[in-house]
């Protein structure tokens, strides 16, 4: 948990985040499959933007537990050598 002046950041507040962003993307997705004919280029357009945004959130949570959790590893390696 990282803290700073009146923010707090926690993996469930992020995945929690992450989700509702998800969701409502989907949402946007589902809505514009069922009326493709009002659907304009700039549309389209705007929403794989969304979906490109969602994805790289996705890859920035997945690359910082993984580094949590080289970070865990590496710790307890430590406390094995002593």
């Amino acid at each position: 948990m990282s803290r700073l002046p009146g923010l707090t950041v926690s993996f469930s507040s992020l995945i929690s985040a992450y989700r509702k962003i998800q969701s409502k993307l989907m949402s946007q997705v589902k809505n514009l499959s069922r009326s493709t004919s009002k659907a304009t280029p700039g549309t389209f357009i705007l929403l794989q933007f969304q979906m490109a945004q969602v994805t790289q959130i996705g890859e920035s949570i997945s690359n910082l537990i993984a580094q949590v959790n080289n970070l865990i590893n590496h710790a307890v390696g430590q406390q094995v050598q002593r």
